[in-house]
């Protein structure tokens, strides 16, 4: 079965969007036949993706460190969750399990964990498409300054090219799917 891994925040944010494209998201990710890979809570956006894709009948696999497990409150419902040691493993294992990676809104780990597998990327460490799930522009200041460290000469057109962008999940998921 190919997997799509999501990184998304352990809260919800302020704008009902957000909560709303992550419900999306995990539907579509069961209902074309994906599995989900996600950090393994049950708060937050993170719970909302993997009880949406859940109830539209999804494989769902979290992957959680132990430190984590009472602070994040770990699903207890998944199809397989993963306990492991620390934040390097987690993420490692995360990545092993994916095909194609999906940053939703989110904070500091988020971005750490979107910037850690594009650089993965570049490196050759794989080749797996990666997008952002643009919520209500939500990617758009970091998208731009992408655009600006292009233009200045810090990162290359063809890196910068590898990192998708989609308002949608459906638009996102046509694009990631089309590179598998």
């Amino acid at each position: 079965m190919r997997r799509v891994c999501v990184y998304l925040g352990a809260r919800e944010g302020h704008d009902p969007r957000f909560r709303e494209a992550a419900m999306e998201l995990g539907t579509r990710i069961a209902t074309r036949g994906f599995g989900l890979v996600y950090g393994g809570a049950h708060i937050g956006l993170m719970g909302i993706v993997a009880n949406a894709a859940l109830e539209a009948g999804g494989e769902v696999i979290g992957v959680i460190p132990h430190h984590l497990i009472d602070r994040e409150m770990a699903h207890t419902g998944l199809s397989q969750l993963i306990k492991v040691d620390n934040m390097h493993e987690r993420k490692a294992i995360m990545a092993e399990h994916a095909d194609a990676f999906i940053a939703m809104p989110g904070g500091i780990g988020t971005l750490e964990e979107l910037f850690e597998v594009w650089t993965w990327q570049y490196l050759g460490l794989h080749d797996k498409p990666i997008g952002v799930l643009d919520v209500a522009g939500f990617y758009q200041p970091l998208l731009g300054f992408m655009d600006d460290a292009t233009n200045a000469g810090f990162l290359a057109t063809a890196t910068r090219a590898k990192l998708q962008s989609a308002g949608t999940p459906d638009a996102l998921l046509d694009i990631l799917e089309s590179q598998l």
